[in-house]
């Protein structure tokens, strides 16, 4: 079992930045993927950035070159800044960790972009 806990978030004027963080505990040793994902009401969760298992990362194309995803060596707290925030990034910001048999899930935090 991992455990995500996100941190940050909140309203942010445009054209600002803002960092998300991420916590994981429990196994942390079985993480293979590691990310952030986003979700519009009524929509499927879109990709913003993942440390994917192979270890490369991939990042959203609509957060490409204004977006960077990072985490220490242990895969205990993973940090996603984002500049150049737009009204259309607004949405539900969600922690992701992949193991090999599951995937896991913080609660959420609310990013809202105000113009």
């Amino acid at each position: 079992q991992v455990q995500l806990m996100e941190s940050g978030g909140g309203l942010v004027q445009a054209g600002g930045s803002l960092r998300l963080l991420c916590t994981a505990s429990g196994s942390i040793s079985s993480i293979t993927a590691q990310g952030w994902y986003r979700q519009y009401p009524g929509r499927q969760h879109e990709l913003v950035a993942v440390f994917q298992s192979s270890g490369s990362l991939l990042y959203g194309d609509s957060v490409l070159g204004r977006s960077t995803l990072t985490r220490d060596n242990t895969k205990t707290t993973m940090s996603l800044r984002m500049d150049s925030l737009k009204p259309e990034d607004t949405a539900v910001y969600y922690c992701y960790a992949g193991t090999r048999g599951s995937s896991y899930w913080g609660q959420g935090t609310q990013v809202t972009v105000s113009t």
